[in-house]
């Protein structure tokens, strides 16, 4: 069992910058593959990016290619995702999420452990 906990949310402007963090509780976090998706009112909850449990591996999303990176500490349960160059249309409820998959995945039916969600507010 994996217990997520998101935080590092908040209202920012269009041009900023964020670091979220998920805190994971569980001795097999480090064998997790960890995503973070958003969604928004309305749509779909959306794939952003997804590590592998070493850290080797990594895939974004084409809408955040470029602008935020996500890492992962094993030593400290934590899966971080650095937000650069945020835009109004980053606004959205951030998850994080942590898979039993080996390897990378981009859909959150695949994915086992949900955190709360920390929310983003990007002003124009």
């Amino acid at each position: 069992q994996v217990q997520l906990v998101e935080s590092g949310g908040g209202l920012v402007q269009a041009g900023d910058s964020l670091r979220l963090s998920c805190a994971a509780s569980g001795r097999t976090f480090s064998r997790h593959v960890m995503g973070w998706f958003r969604r928004t009112p309305g749509k779909e909850r959306e794939f952003v990016s997804a590590i592998n449990w070493s850290g080797t591996y990594i895939y974004n999303a084409d809408s955040v290619k470029g602008r935020f990176t996500i890492s992962r500490d094993n030593a400290k349960n934590t899966v971080y995702l650095q937000m650069n160059s945020l835009k109004p249309e980053d606004t959205a409820v951030y998850y994080c999420a942590a898979s039993r998959e080996t390897i990378v995945r981009t859909h959150s039916y695949e994915y086992d452990y949900w955190g709360q969600g920390t929310q983003v507010p990007v002003s124009s």
